[in-house]
């Protein structure tokens, strides 16, 4: 008899802080703080309502957010960590800059977040895409990723 792979998250997990740069001639930056809740089942992304950024052009922020959003949905995803999806997701802090905030900066600031979250349930780093990466080689892992992706 096999038994069900593990939801996630078991518990709540609170106050998931990621701060993803790099500076270079593309320069990267996304900060963002989230809370992972257990769901019924699936993924769900919400803002805290309470949540302001300071940041022109503010209708950028949409986009970025959205992005965090895929990028942890995406790591989540990952049939490496042998999960089920069943979260909610609130982003309760994030912040921006002029030079370097991108959609990119932030879908890898997710990615990070929900490998982070990951670890925190005690589910181990799948060996399979990542082997002994730090988090700036993974970012920078799935930056070149998105790039070839987007040339072809």
């Amino acid at each position: 008899m096999t038994s069900a792979p593990p939801r996630f998250p078991p518990h709540p997990i609170r106050g998931v802080r990621i701060l993803h740069q790099k500076q270079n001639c593309a320069p990267h930056f996304a900060e963002i703080e989230v809370d992972f809740e257990p769901a019924a089942e699936g993924f769900a992304f919400e803002v805290a309502q309470e949540l302001t950024v300071d940041y022109e052009p503010a209708e950028a922020l949409s986009r970025f957010f959205a992005a965090a959003a895929v990028g942890i949905e995406e790591q989540l995803s990952l049939p490496e960590h042998g999960v089920v999806i069943a979260t909610r997701v609130v982003l309760r802090r994030a912040r921006a800059a002029t030079f370097g905030s991108h959609e990119l900066a932030f879908k890898i600031a997710g990615h990070l977040a929900a490998r982070k979250a990951l670890e925190r349930t005690g589910c181990p780093r799948p060996q399979a895409c990542c082997p002994g990466r730090s988090d700036e080689q993974y970012a920078e892992l799935v930056t070149t990723t998105a790039l070839r992706n987007l040339s072809t």
